[in-house]
């Protein structure tokens, strides 16, 4: 079948996180991760005569969102590696992210979970988990690899 008549669906169950090889599970509704380079790729400066120069960052370091509901078991399991991190420094652990049906995959070999805000209403809500990262091993974004 020509490839025009063939519609990609996308699925969020097919999107795999991991922390220290334990599942995160119980996304929130609307976007549940966001990856985000700790700084740009380059960096520019312009002198008094308008010559400009680029100068190539070698940082591949990312902070990463990933937003539960309230309810989710997994809040119990970061709460605990945040904390365990906390009282003994050992808490850098691998952080998988995989899109399965796209082929899509950021992989952290070091990552460490931050201490979350915290806010109650009248509704259940969301909670938030911010991870930064030592550098990335590989990121595979639909069949293009970067470092």
């Amino acid at each position: 079948m020509p490839s025009q008549f063939l519609m990609p669906t996308y699925d969020p169950k097919m999107v795999v996180i991991t922390f220290g090889g334990v599942p995160i599970t119980g996304f929130a509704e609307d976007s549940f991760v966001e990856c985000t380079p700790s700084e740009e790729g380059f960096s520019r400066k312009v002198g008094a005569d308008g010559e400009v120069v680029r100068s190539k960052s070698n940082n591949r370091c990312y902070d990463v969102t990933v937003t539960l509901l309230q309810t989710s078991l997994s809040n119990n399991s970061l709460a605990a590696a945040q904390l365990s991190d906390e009282l003994t420094g050992l808490g850098m652990l691998p952080l998988s992210i995989t899109e399965i049906s796209s082929g899509s995959e950021h992989f952290f070999p070091q990552a460490w979970v931050e201490r979350p805000s915290w806010s109650r209403g009248k509704e259940a809500g969301e909670q938030q988990w911010t991870f930064h990262t030592g550098q990335a091993a590989v990121a595979v974004a639909n069949g293009t690899i970067g470092v």
